[in-house]
């Protein structure tokens, strides 16, 4: 069950107001950030309410209300795909908003999952957020969002059901073998979404309405699905269009 004490549910009657609210709250995060700490760090995520929220944010409007010089993107989780290719998390960000925006490009960091040695790759991009994220409480470093989708059986990032990654607690960013797939990806764990200053859950569609009737439920045990172990430190908050969410 999530913990609807520490959420924020934001409903709206379809998924081009969902994408219009998650934009705005977007880009009031962008500025508290920049304000704050001089910059806004934000983890991306693949899945298509995602890129319908990065395609709002790539019009003029949205676009002309953000100082991209000050953006640092990175990725919650890749493929083992190049990045030209069409299952490409960067590719989609790409397509959708980093090539409509002026962001320097040594501040786009790219998940490099096609590497042939991921334990290496996935060690070297923990580095990265080390040396790169804004420090928080007890100067470890913290996204100031971390953007996620959730699949229809209740994934997010790439972690998946019944997959080891989920019990990983020691490193930020690990390999994944995704059985039902027959893939290897790379994702950030649980305990670098769980310390993000803010969480944006993006759900829309009426595949995700009986997963998420479960998760809403008041069920009392342990977690069914990972969706139910993103447990922030500070709030989540979901943004839900009424196909996904219509017992809401």
């Amino acid at each position: 069950m999530i913990n609807q004490d520490k959420s924020d549910v934001h409903l709206y009657d379809d998924s081009d107001a969902l994408f219009e609210g998650a934009a705005q709250r977007w880009v009031a995060l962008a500025h508290r950030a920049v304000e704050d700490h001089g910059g806004f760090h934000v983890a991306l995520s693949g899945g298509s309410t995602p890129k319908g929220l990065y395609e709002r944010l790539a019009t003029p409007w949205f676009r002309d209300q953000v100082d991209w010089s000050r953006v640092h993107i990175y990725f919650g989780d890749e493929r083992g795909v190049p990045p030209d290719h069409v299952d490409s998390n960067y590719r989609m960000a790409k397509e959708a908003l980093l090539q409509h925006v002026s962001i320097p490009a040594t501040q786009i960091h790219r998940l490099m999952a096609e590497s042939d040695d991921l334990e290496t790759t996935a060690d070297g991009y923990a580095q990265l957020l080390e040396g790169q994220l804004p420090a928080g409480e007890g100067d470890t470093g913290r996204f100031d969002l971390v953007m996620l989708g959730m699949g229809p059986d209740g994934h997010v990032a790439s972690l998946f059901p019944h997959t080891p990654v989920l019990s990983e607690r020691r490193r930020p960013v690990a390999p994944v073998h995704v059985t039902q797939l027959d893939t290897w990806r790379l994702t950030i764990t649980l305990p670098v979404i769980n310390n993000a200053r803010h969480t944006m859950l993006l759900v829309a569609g009426k595949n995700k309405a009986a997963i998420m009737g479960e998760i809403m439920s008041d069920y009392h045990g342990h977690p069914r699905y990972p969706v139910e172990m993103i447990e922030p430190t500070d709030r989540l908050e979901w943004y839900m269009d009424r196909d996904a969410a219509p017992f809401l």
